[in-house]
């Protein structure tokens, strides 16, 4: 038993150690504690019962996920407990894992982005205007489809249910694939900004391209990516001088973005002053858009991890039983990640 994933179930299934320890008999929490330390020993039959307990399957403690989800970057609201930032965190890991497992069997696209260093003099605003480029987007033009674009070049795309807390992380798997993760539940303008911070995160702060320095503030600069790539400053800038309140919706419709959004382009571009801007905040807060903002934008539907469930499932004929023997992982675990409708096709390599 890999010491590190009976850590990773035990926390999953958000137990303390003096919880699993006072649920088996002849394990006190010192002694799970060394063990999971990687410092002591726990008898078969010990191990067994741990197993059944957790409702994981045996394989599932041989494996070594990773994963470093920590040092990605997710935005989270202050107040979120350290419990639900761990489930958090563990659920992505597991999401990364199995599009890990899944490329045994399965060709994920290759990732076609091109990743560029801040520190070598390029701003996250000209990396952005770069990366439009490369997806064949004109200056005026919004980003309508932006699951598919993302995607098309590489990058797996997963709607998680998750409480608000979260907006959403973006990483490398363990076996190198680009990933973002994003909350289900948010308004699509929401995660429209949401999915094009996170790519600014995968294009600029990924530690295997680029060692990133501790001074950076990484999380301003994916902010300023995400709206340069949404908004373009060279074709937005001059519709935003002197602009009305009741102009936002008319933007919001085009560009595909927030209203708040918009406001604090308007801002950072100079074409507002800070008691408009006040103004502006003040009246959506007036009107309650601070909290739900009238007009729901389009964007479409991340596809490829749904795809491949359906390759498992249909071109593969894999059971669910068959299938929770392929990943080493509880039904509830399948249910709760991949066991939706889905629709086809990637490729198979085996």
């Amino acid at each position: 038993m890999n010491n590190r994933q009976l850590t990773f179930a035990r926390e999953y299934r958000g137990l303390s150690q003096s919880d699993l320890a006072s649920n088996i008999n002849g394990l006190s929490q010192s002694n799970l504690s060394k063990f999971e330390k990687g410092l002591g020993y726990l008898s078969d039959s010990i191990q067994r019962d741990i197993i059944e307990f957790l409702n994981f399957p045996k394989g599932f403690f041989d494996l070594k996920i990773n994963n470093i989800v920590e040092n990605a970057n997710y935005r989270k609201r202050s107040g979120v407990t350290k419990g639900a930032v761990q489930t958090f965190e563990l659920r992505c890991k597991l999401i990364g894992y199995i599009i890990d497992q899944m490329s045994e069997d399965i060709d994920w696209p290759e990732f076609t982005f091109s990743p560029l260093n801040v520190d070598e003099g390029y701003s996250p605003e000209y990396i952005a205007s770069y990366t439009r480029k490369k997806l064949n987007l004109g200056q005026f033009d919004p980003v309508k489809n932006i699951f598919t674009l993302i995607e098309s070049k590489g990058v797996i795309i997963y709607e998680i249910d998750a409480t608000e807390k979260f907006d959403g992380v973006s990483f490398i798997t363990d076996k190198g694939y680009p990933l973002i993760i994003i909350n289900k539940s948010f308004s699509n303008d929401r995660k429209r900004f949401t999915l094009a911070h996170e790519l600014g995160h995968l294009l600029m702060h990924n530690e295997n391209n680029y060692p990133i320095p501790s001074y950076r503030d990484k999380e301003k600069e994916a902010n300023n990516f995400a709206s340069e790539f949404l908004m373009p400053d060279n074709a937005i800038k001059n519709s935003l001088r002197g602009l009305k309140f009741n102009d936002l919706g008319e933007y919001k419709r085009y560009w595909l973005t927030s209203m708040a959004s918009i406001i604090r382009r308007a801002f950072t571009l100079g074409c507002i002053k800070q008691n408009e801007y006040t103004y502006f905040n003040i009246q959506m807060s007036r009107f309650g858009y601070s909290k739900i903002e009238p007009i729901q934008v389009y964007i479409d539907s991340p596809a490829l991890f749904d795809k491949a469930t359906k390759l498992f499932q249909v071109d593969l004929a894999y059971s669910n039983n068959e299938l929770q023997d392929y990943l080493k992982l509880p039904m509830d675990i399948l249910d709760e990640i991949i066991l939706k409708e889905n629709i086809s096709k990637l490729k198979v390599i085996r």
